[in-house]
Order: structure tokens, then C-alpha cells, then sequence
């Protein structure tokens, strides 16, 4: 295990790092076949790390071209499920074996406290890796019920070459998450780490390539979304789009497919999350603690943050006074401290846009119970204070639109029909919490609402066995559990006539 490091011990670190900035396509490191870079700016203090590939058409090209001839010459796919579950457990490994190296990257490149990085986000991206890792030659095929002389049989294929894009929030996370079921199951794949996050996944690609991993089979292509992006959700030879990110980007990556190929395309997109606490809540302190960690955890720049909190009105006053209490846990720090909780902004429009949603609450008439300022701006980087916005109308901006950041819109409530009213009135379906001491009350209120995870006394549970998306215009398919392996598999009937 890793020794704990100080903050001088993580900054010498970091002192000390080369950052790779380039394209991995066939097995190899890369520049853009246009030349073009673009910097990759810490949002710590604002400085240049290093200057990454800028993969347009032409490198998208040349991805798509090596995934499609790993694919079709059976180098992984026709691999028994029981050599490919070794090495991609080898993969998890390397992945644990370069922890403090991987997690070092996530936080300068997109801000989260080092100590989320290193005990949250790589071990969980190890555990996703693993997890599928083992399932894969658990999985069988089917028999259909047949008379005596026919056989059916239902089996399960590889899609071919699925194309992967991934938010910037948890850059390793929401890449295991498309990577390995999509590895295990025998496909190529491209994957497109956002353009403000693209060091880990870079970093990546050389594991798996250590792992044993063909070459052609696990591609990283660095770029924008308007270029790589596109150029992928476009290409005519990519069986299969995954995504997590924006509706916005999920509605037009569902024109692009069907303007291309028809492609397979599976989305996990926006989130406002209603986190609905009833006067009843077996425990005001441990709820109030956990709503501040579902609005300030990563920033807020979480898809299931915990955005909206419900609260009945008989406990309204009170119980807001103690998340704002708790919050004093989560002020912004700097991310190399071991000690931070909350970090930094992923970047300057991201800090932007998050203090105009925070005016807009001022201009609508919420009142700011704490937060809302914008510090340590003298560092160059980018920080801001977790923001409690009560009383609150579900009509607000700050209550409808998705701020990914660290603003909570506190909405009260009287009766369990008017919370579910509030909750499910949005555009969203992602996830949902509910608070109560009443067995009969928490299973009717979580039926009710329309989302795809529910919490029942707790917020954000769920593991790798449980899956995870969204109703609405939060997406579709899933990710993690088996269910996901849906999402990178077609289904084949063999009807077999016997003489």
C-alpha cells in the first residue's frame, strides 16, 4: 500500500512528472496526424502541464481503421473469455500497482482533492476492471425450448469497434465503467477522454498495453468534441457509441448515429437529483452530513449530486441549519493536501458558469444561507465555496437546470404527494434519496419516483454489482453489473434442424 504522502511530499511529485500528451493508436504513442495540440491547464494554480495531441478526422481514421482490423482478425475477440478475463485482471493490477501515479494525474488535471483521487476513483476503477473481469466467462448462453428434433440457440456476440466518450468528472472511473465490459465481451474500442481531463486516460492506454492487450484492440484518442467527437459518433465503421456527459451532447450524438450507420448508441447524461428528507428521518445529523456530501463531494461536479434537497417543511429551518453546519467540512482547499475535501473547479468556464447560476439565484429571489463566493484567486486557480441556496421554487433556474457545481437548492415540502410532485418534475431521472424512519412511506416514495437509483437512508450507495443510469432525459442503457454487458453484445438465434 501507498505510504501517506504530505503535501510537499505530492507537489515534489508532481515537480518531478513527465506528462504524456499524445494520441495511442495501434499500439502505439502518437502525435495528431495534423500536428495540432492544445495545453492542458491545472485548474490548481492555472499553469500549463503539458500540450496534448488535438485528433481530428484524420487520427479518428486511423483509430477506427486498427480497432476494426484487431476486430475482424480475432486477436481478442476469438480469445477464450477465461484468457481475456487474465488479462484485463492484470490490467486492475497495474492500475493499483501505479495508484499514486494515476491519481496524481486526476487531480492536476481536473482538481479533485488527492485524497478522493487515490482512495475513491483509482481503486474503484481497478474494481471495475476486476469485477468484470471475473464475471465474463460466468456469463452463458441460452437454450430455447424446443421439440425434440430442432435445437435454438441464443448466444451473445461482440458489437465490433464501440467508440467510448467520457466526462471529465471522474476521467478513470467513467472509463473503466465503458472499457471493461466492452474489453471483456471481446470488442475494439476507441476511447475519447474529454479535452479537459485527457492525462489518465492517455496513461491508460500503456497499462493495458502492459496487461497484454493487442494492439489496435484499446485505442485513446485525445481531442474535442466537435472534432474527435464527431468524427467518431459520425464514422461508418464504429458499431457502437458510448457516452457520459451532457443531454445536450447525448441528444445530438442520437442524431449523428442515425445520420451515419445506425449505430448502437447508449447514453448516461445529465442529472438533478432530488434528495427528499422527511421530518421522520431516523437521523437529522447523519442526513444533514450527507447532504452536504452529495452537493460538495468532487465539487459538485457529480452527474448524481444531490442538487435539490427536499425538505418537509415542519424541520425545513432547522435541518438546514445543520448541512450548513456540516458544510463548514467541505471548504475549498488546495487538492494536494491530503487533508482537502473540496477542490478545485475543473477550469475557468466551468468556475464561470457556476457563479453565474449562483447570481441567478440571487436574481430570482433565493436566499443565500452560505457560500456563493468565488476564493483564492490570487493562486490562479479555480475555487469556490460550497452554496446553499433556501427557499427555493422548483421553477428556478438554479432547481432546473443542471449547475454541475457545488450549489444546492433547498425546496420545502408538506405532504409525500407534494415531494414526489417536486421530485419527479424535471426533466432528469438519474437518481433519488429518500430520508424516513417509515418502512411503508420510503418503499412507496422510492416507487414512485422516476429514477434509476434510489436511496433509502443513505446517499450515492450502490457497488459494481447494482446497475447505474437513468429514466428521462437522463439516458439509457446501463453501466456496471451484468446488465451492462447488454450495451456491447448482439444477441444471434441459431435454429439448428435435426434429420
Amino acid at each position: 500500500m501507498s505510504t501517506v504522502k504530505t503535501r510537499d511530499a505530492w507537489e515534489a511529485m508532481a515537480a518531478s512528472m513527465t506528462f504524456n500528451g499524445q494520441a495511442f493508436i495501434n499500439g502505439r504513442y502518437c502525435p495528431a496526424v495534423s500536428g495540432e495540440t492544445f495545453a492542458s491547464i491545472s485548474p490548481l494554480d492555472g499553469q500549463v502541464l503539458t500540450q496534448v495531441a488535438s485528433c481530428d478526422q484524420a487520427d479518428v481514421e486511423l483509430a477506427v481503421s486498427a480497432a476494426r482490423a484487431s476486430f475482424e482478425s480475432g486477436v481478442w475477440r476469438d480469445v477464450a473469455p477465461a484468457k481475456r478475463k487474465k488479462v484485463l485482471l492484470r490490467f486492475a493490477e497495474l492500475v493499483l500497482e501505479h495508484r499514486e501515479e494515476l491519481a496524481l494525474l486526476e487531480t492536476l488535471d481536473m482538481g479533485k482533492p488527492i485524497s478522493h483521487a487515490l482512495k475513491g476513483d483509482v481503486p474503484a476503477t481497478a474494481r471495475a476492471l476486476s469485477w468484470t473481469a471475473e464475471a465474463i466467462d460466468k456469463v452463458y448462453d441460452e437454450l430455447a425450448p424446443t421439440p425434440v428434433n430442432q435445437i435454438g440457440m441464443v448466444t451473445r456476440e461482440p458489437i465490433g469497434v464501440v467508440a467510448a466518450i467520457v466526462p471529465w468528472n471522474f476521467p478513470l472511473i467513467m472509463a473503466a465503467w465503458k472499457l471493461a465490459p466492452a474489453l471483456a465481451t471481446g470488442n475494439s474500442v476507441i476511447l475519447k477522454p474529454s479535452e479537459k481531463s485527457p492525462l489518465s486516460a492517455i496513461r491508460l492506454a500503456g497499462l493495458a498495453q502492459q496487461a497484454g492487450i493487442p494492439d489496435g484492440v484499446f485505442n485513446v484518442l485525445p481531442g474535442y468534441g466537435h472534432t474527435a467527437g464527431k468524427a467518431l459518433s459520425l464514422h461508418m465503421d464504429v458499431d457502437c457509441l458510448v457516452f457520459t456527459g451532457s443531454t445536450g451532447v447525448a441528444k445530438q450524438l442520437m442524431i449523428y448515429a442515425g445520420e451515419s450507420n445506425m449505430k448502437r448508441v447508449w447514453l448516461e447524461a445529465g442529472g438533478k437529483s432530488p434528495n427528499i428528507v422527511f421530518a421522520d428521518a431516523p437521523d437529522l445529523d447523519r442526513a444533514a452530513a450527507e447532504a452536504a456530501s452529495a452537493i460538495a463531494y468532487n465539487q459538485g461536479e457529480v452527474c448524481t449530486a444531490g442538487t435539490r434537497l427536499l425538505v418537509e417543511a415542519s424541520i425545513k429551518d432547522d435541518f438546514v441549519a445543520r448541512v450548513v453546519a456540516a458544510l463548514k467540512q467541505w471548504q475549498p482547499g488546495h487538492p494536494l493536501d491530503p487533508a482537502t475535501t473540496c477542490g478545485a473547479i475543473v477550469d475557468q468556464a466551468q468556475l464561470e458558469r457556476i457563479i453565474g447560476y449562483i447570481e441567478s439565484g440571487k436574481q430570482e429571489g433565493a436566499r443565500l444561507a452560505t457560500g456563493g463566493q468565488q476564493v483564492f484567486q490570487e493562486t490562479g486557480g479555480c475555487f469556490v465555496e460550497p452554496t446553499v441556496f433556501d427557499d427555493v421554487s422548483n421553477q428556478m433556474k438554479i432547481a432546473a437546470e443542471e449547475i454541475f457545481g457545488p450549489v444546492l437548492s433547498v425546496i420545502p415540502f408538506t405532504t409525500a404527494e407534494e415531494a414526489i410532485q417536486i421530485a419527479n418534475d424535471t426533466i432528469y431521472g438519474l437518481a433519488a434519496a429518500v430520508w424516513t424512519a417509515d418502512i411503508n412511506k420510503a418503499h412507496k416514495t422510492a416507487k414512485a419516483l422516476r429514477a434509476g437509483s434510489v436511496w433509502i437512508n443513505h446517499y450515492d450507495g450502490g457497488d459494481m454489482t447494482a446497475p447505474f443510469g437513468g429514466f428521462k432525459q437522463s439516458g439509457n442503457g446501463r453501466d456496471k453489473s451484468l446488465h451492462a454487458f447488454d450495451k456491447y453484445t448482439e444477441l444471434k438465434a441459431t435454429w439448428i434442424e435435426l434429420s
